[in-house]
C-alpha cells in the first residue's frame, strides 16, 4: 500500500509539474511563419533570410518560408513586417539600413524602427572590401586618399543603390578624409560589381565574398577590409581604419517582429538564432560564404541600433544623401 501510494504521489508531481514545463519552454508555434525579406532574392541579405528560414524550420517544428518584398532601400519590405500581427507568425530578415539609415534619408518614413519593432537578435555581419580596377594606380587607402586630393571629382564609385552599404561606404570614407568622389549608383550590388570591373568605374566598397573571386583573378585591386579587424581569411589585407582611424563600415542583418509581440515569441526566436548559429552546418556555410556570425540578443541588439542611427543623422544630413 505505502509503495502505491509513493508511485501515485510521483505521478501527480510529474502531472502537477507539466504546465510549469511546458510554460518553462515558452512559445511553441503551431502553423506556419512568415518570414519577409525586404530586398529582392539573390542578395546578401535574401541569402541569410533563407539560411535562417530553413534552420528556424528544424528547430520550431513549422515551415518558415520567405517572401521577398524588395523597394524603397528596404523600407517597403519593413513596413510589411511593422503592419503584420504581433503573433509571431510574421517576421523580418532586415538589413542594418532600413532601421539606420532610412530615417535620414527618407524626409516621410511610415515606419519607427525603435518603436514599430523589437529587434529579436542580430544574425551576421557581412566583412566588406574596398576594391579598385587595376587601371586606378592605387595600392593602399593612402595611396586613395592622395590621388583624389589630387585630382578631386574625378574618381567615381559604383554602388548597389542610394542607401546601399556599398554606397555608404565610401560616402563615408569620403567624409571622412575630406575627399570628393562621385557615386553612380545601380540597381543591385551585382551591377555595380560589373561596372567596376568592366572598368566603367574606378572603384567600389563591395561585400568580401562578391569581390574577393575577381581581386584573385586580377581583375580588381583589393586595397582594404572596411571592419574594425582584419579578417582572417585575408589576414594581410590591412583594414580602412588602419589609415581612416574609426572608419567602421560593416553591414548586418537581424531578426525583426512587429511592435507588441509577447515577449515568450521574442525570447525563443532569439534563443533559436543564437543556437542556429552555432550549427556545424551553418557554420560552414558562413566560412565558405565569407559571412561572420555576430549575435546579440534583443537588447544588445535594440542598443546598437539605436547609436548608429545616431551615428548615420550626422553621415547622411552633412552629405545632404537623399533617396531616390
Amino acid at each position: 500500500m505505502r509503495r502505491i501510494l509513493t508511485t501515485s504521489a510521483i505521478l501527480l508531481g510529474v502531472i502537477c509539474a507539466a504546465p510549469t514545463l511546458a510554460g518553462a519552454q515558452g512559445w511553441t508555434p503551431t502553423r506556419p511563419i512568415k518570414m519577409i525579406c525586404p530586398f529582392p532574392a539573390g542578395g546578401g541579405t535574401d541569402q541569410i533570410a533563407r539560411i535562417v528560414a530553413k534552420g528556424l524550420t528544424d528547430r520550431l517544428g513549422q515551415q518558415v518560408y520567405v517572401e521577398n518584398r524588395g523597394g524603397a532601400n528596404g523600407g517597403l519590405g519593413a513596413q510589411e513586417v511593422m503592419r503584420a500581427e504581433p503573433d509571431g507568425y510574421t517576421i523580418g530578415a532586415i538589413s542594418d539600413s532600413p532601421m539606420t539609415v532610412n530615417p535620414w534619408m527618407y524626409d516621410k518614413l511610415s515606419y519607427s524602427p525603435l518603436k514599430d519593432f523589437i529587434a529579436v537578435a542580430r544574425i551576421n555581419h557581412f566583412p566588406s572590401l574596398l576594391v579598385a580596377h587595376p587601371s586606378v594606380p592605387v595600392k593602399t587607402v593612402a595611396d586613395l586618399i592622395k590621388l583624389a586630393k589630387e585630382k578631386p571629382g574625378t574618381l567615381n564609385y559604383s554602388s548597389g543603390g542610394v542607401g546601399n552599404f556599398s554606397h555608404l561606404g565610401l560616402a563615408v570614407l569620403a567624409y571622412k578624409t575630406g575627399i570628393n568622389i562621385v557615386h553612380v549608383p545601380y540597381r543591385g550590388v551585382g551591377p555595380g560589381t560589373q561596372a567596376v570591373v568592366a572598368g566603367d568605374v574606378q572603384l567600389m566598397y563591395n561585400n568580401i565574398a562578391t569581390a574577393l573571386p575577381h581581386v584573385e583573378a586580377g581583375k580588381l585591386t583589393g586595397l582594404a577590409v572596411g571592419g574594425d579587424q582584419r579578417f582572417p581569411a585575408l589576414a594581410t589585407v590591412p583594414t580602412v581604419a588602419e589609415t581612416v582611424p574609426g572608419f567602421d563600415v560593416t553591414p548586418w542583418v537581424g531578426l525583426f517582429v512587429p511592435a507588441k509581440t509577447p515577449k515568450e515569441v521574442v525570447a525563443r526566436l532569439s534563443k533559436e538564432v543564437e543556437a542556429l548559429l552555432k550549427d556545424p552546418e551553418v557554420v560552414k556555410i558562413f566560412q565558405t560564404s565569407m559571412i561572420k556570425a555576430s549575435y546579440l540578443d534583443s537588447e544588445p541588439f535594440t542598443k546598437q541600433i539605436a547609436k548608429e542611427t545616431d551615428d548615420w543623422e550626422k553621415v547622411i544630413k552633412a552629405l545632404n544623401i537623399k533617396a531616390e
